[in-house]
């Protein structure tokens, strides 16, 4: 079977609708490319589902992985969506390269661009670094997440995965509870969910809600804020418990874990405001019993699994698109 029919879309050619070179975050993409991403995730799921899970839509191509802070969930993902399509995928940890031994970002990359990398996926602590990155390189550059700035392919992963439940998210509630200062993964789903169309609520202690919200200096798109979980979840469509980070604490931001459990953690009791077929999201990793309630972690709602399962499908489609857009 010949390579254009291994994969069976009907998206649209990426150069009619698609013109990112690099994925940094999703601040800058239009609901038709949002929907062209969703398009041809729906075909990588079908890959997927074979019982050979394979196709050499990327024969050829070579993906490296940078991370400079721990994963598991995307940079495996990643690398299997890579291999899932052919490609050459390569992993490089920080800690264990010549980073160590003070090599700079930009040699880094340098190294990476000799070696014949078409497709660079970075994690690094400093917000900016992947802008940074591509003045350097011709690779793409897909953003794994930059310190408190953006995670995109994680907010796509989210955003498909409420689509695949309800469909259009024109006017569907959406509650993001937990530690949005420090979230990568709130700052792009709040671009990605409005961009949609949804309505999203976030909910937090104030200590933890990020500045750029409101007036005339806002960073954001318009969200409503509401500290109370219980008013915040009443007839929410969809809930997302972020991770609470146990160092935000000794700073000073919660007067203790304890407080913050018996006020914020998303547990039965709290869902139950919400609808009854409201969605169950975590972008992991999850502390069980600080966040998020196990019972609701595990309980018929959620569709933590779910995000894991179709971040593959959503990272096939993005490498596959970036692999065929003209670089900018």
């Amino acid at each position: 079977m010949r390579t254009g029919q291994q994969i069976k879309t009907v998206a649209p050619k990426p150069t009619e609708i698609w013109r990112h070179h690099h994925i940094l975050d999703i601040d800058d993409f239009s609901r038709e490319e949002i929907e062209f991403v969703f398009q041809t995730t729906r075909a990588m799921k079908e890959v997927l589902s074979r019982p050979i899970k394979r196709v050499p839509a990327l024969r050829g191509k070579t993906l490296i992985t940078l991370f400079y802070e721990p994963s598991t969930r995307t940079r495996l993902s990643f690398e299997l969506a890579a291999k899932n399509l052919g490609a050459d995928a390569a992993s490089l940890s920080a800690p264990a390269s010549s980073v160590a031994k003070g090599e700079s970002l930009v040699d880094t990359l340098s190294t990476l661009q000799a070696l014949g990398a078409d497709i660079v996926v970075m994690r690094h602590p400093q917000s900016g670094a992947p802008y940074i990155a591509t003045k350097y390189m011709e690779a793409s550059m897909v953003n794994a997440g930059d310190g408190w700035h953006a995670h995109p392919t994680q907010a796509l992963l989210d955003i498909y995965t409420i689509q695949e439940h309800k469909g259009d998210l024109k006017g569907l509630k959406v509650v993001i509870v937990g530690d949005i200062m420090h979230s990568r993964v709130a700052r792009s789903n709040i671009w990605g969910l409005t961009t949609m169309g949804a309505e999203v609520t976030l909910c937090c202690p104030p200590t933890l809600l990020p500045t750029g919200l409101g007036g005339q200096h806002r960073q954001l798109p318009q969200v409503s804020i509401e500290h109370d979980i219980e008013r915040a979840l009443d007839g929410a469509d969809a809930v997302m418990a972020l991770r609470l980070q146990l160092e935000r604490q000794r700073s000073g931001l919660l007067p203790s874990t304890r407080e913050y459990i018996q006020l914020y953690q998303l547990n039965q009791t709290r869902l139950a405001r919400a609808k009854p077929d409201a969605l169950v999201l975590h972008p992991g990793p999850v502390n069980e019993g600080v966040e998020i309630a196990s019972a609701v972690a595990h309980g018929p709602q959620s569709v933590i699994n779910e995000q894991v399962t179709n971040g593959v499908a959503v990272r096939m489609a993005l490498l596959y698109i970036l692999a065929g857009s003209p670089k900018q």
